[in-house]
């Protein structure tokens, strides 16, 4: 195999592999903050529990004000070398917005395995309430972010690969 088309694929590999390091650190910052308590359920903060758009754009999870924080906080976080470099394209976008959602699925089952009160042992839907909708082993967001970040990835190195395609030619 070329050695030319393998590289993308250590960058995309390294990358990940950062975004879990990443991941890492921020579900051990969480498990500090939350300690039993998921999903902010203990923190002093506004949550609106039922809405109908909570069902569609937060898998029936509340809202609450720790989270409308947290979360654009980690987007504009990974959007930094787009501003530092001052380069933006869709491609890059799309490999932006894989990595968020790669770090919140690793972050939010680090959360469960390193959490003392958690482990991998009640990593289920009894366990585990905020989680309204489970697909086998694993809630149902894991299994579509899973997808969309993959699809998100493979369509920010398609400029990479005609790139090297035409170049060769």
């Amino acid at each position: 195999m070329n050695a030319r088309v393998l590289v993308p694929c250590k960058r995309t590999l390294a990358l990940v592999a950062w975004v879990a390091l990443l991941g890492f650190c921020f579900a051990n910052v969480e498990i500090q903050i939350e300690g039993s308590a998921g999903w902010a359920a203990n923190l002093p903060t506004w949550r609106v529990e039922h809405h109908w758009l909570l069902d569609i754009f937060w898998g029936g999870r509340p809202m609450t004000g720790y989270h409308a924080w947290v979360f654009p906080f980690v987007a504009l976080f990974f959007h930094l070398p787009v501003i530092f470099f001052g380069r933006w394209s869709w491609r890059i976008e799309a490999r932006v917005v894989a990595c968020v959602m790669s770090f919140w699925l690793i972050e939010d089952f680090l959360w469960f395995v390193l959490n003392p009160a958690f482990g991998i042992a009640r990593f289920d839907p009894v366990h585990v309430p905020w989680h309204k909708h489970w697909i086998g082993f694993a809630p149902t967001d894991y299994w579509t972010m899973s997808v969309a970040a993959l699809v998100l990835f493979q369509l920010s190195r398609l400029h990479d690969q005609s790139a090297r395609r035409s170049s060769h030619e």
